[in-house]
């Protein structure tokens, strides 16, 4: 069976120092692997690396089989692999949904101001099909109720859903999670793991998450990769990362 995500040999050096060392990893369709590890230990040079923000030193990434190394970040999110990061990002000025519509706007038909402007019924069959998978993520990520609030005046629990929301409008093949839990409350990050949940079952996608919350990535990941000074420490299921022995000396405690 072809792995969803397939990084192989990943190396990137600054100056110097190797951030990632031969790196290998590999994510399945409708699985979820956690990466973890101290700062400096690669996690967020991998994030770069595999969603295209970031040219690996050597190294090759696949997307079901298919040679993405040398794809543009925006390639790899028009084909299906999309990010969130740690600090929010959304448009203050937009409402919920208009924020989760500019994820679409890229799928636009050709001469689209002339298609617009004269009301072809292809522009407004795009148009339709746009706003029913708005409705679909919105309904999906609980936030279809705050649809028409600014997403400025929305608190950072919601926000998250914003972006989430966004990030899957479009039929997601590969989620990645740069710390999602990053500034929520309990009730707020347990409302945020129902939801990745749900999106994961509903796109039957894979999902790579990031983050410091070793607890939640232990309960909500299938798989677990330890990560240490840009090198692979251990990698298993949640259980057998617990009781691996150098992972508990390094890292967990």
């Amino acid at each position: 069976m072809t792995d969803l995500l397939d990084a192989q040999g990943v190396c990137v050096r600054y100056g110097g120092v190797r951030a990632l060392n031969n790196l290998d990893l590999t994510l399945h369709r409708g699985e979820t692997v956690g990466l973890v590890g101290p700062n400096g230990a690669g996690k967020t040079t991998l994030f770069d690396v595999v969603s295209g923000h970031r040219r690996a030193d050597s190294g090759r990434i696949a997307l079901e089989g298919q040679d993405i190394t040398k794809r543009s970040a925006v390639w790899r999110a028009r084909h299906g692999m999309r990010r969130t990061f740690q600090r929010q990002q959304v448009f203050g000025g937009l409402t919920v949904e208009d924020n989760v519509l500019t994820a679409l706007e890229w799928k636009t038909v050709r001469g689209g101001f002339v298609v617009d402007l004269l009301r072809l019924p292809v522009g407004r069959g795009l148009h339709r099909s746009h706003r029913a998978a708005v409705d679909e993520a919105l309904e999906l990520c609980g936030i279809a109720d705050v649809r028409r609030e600014y997403a400025a005046a929305l608190p950072i629990g919601l926000t998250r859903m914003v972006e989430l929301a966004r990030a899957t409008v479009f039929g997601p093949r590969v989620l990645l999670l740069d710390e999602p839990t990053s500034g929520l409350d309990a009730a707020e990050v347990e409302r945020l793991s129902r939801t990745i949940a749900r999106v994961r079952e509903h796109h039957d996608c894979g999902v790579l998450l990031v983050e410091h919350d070793i607890g939640f990535v232990m309960k909500h990941s299938d798989r677990v990769v330890v990560l240490r000074l840009g090198e692979k420490l251990s990698e298993g299921t949640p259980d057998e990362v617990r009781a691996d022995q150098a992972v508990r000396e390094a890292y967990l405690g």
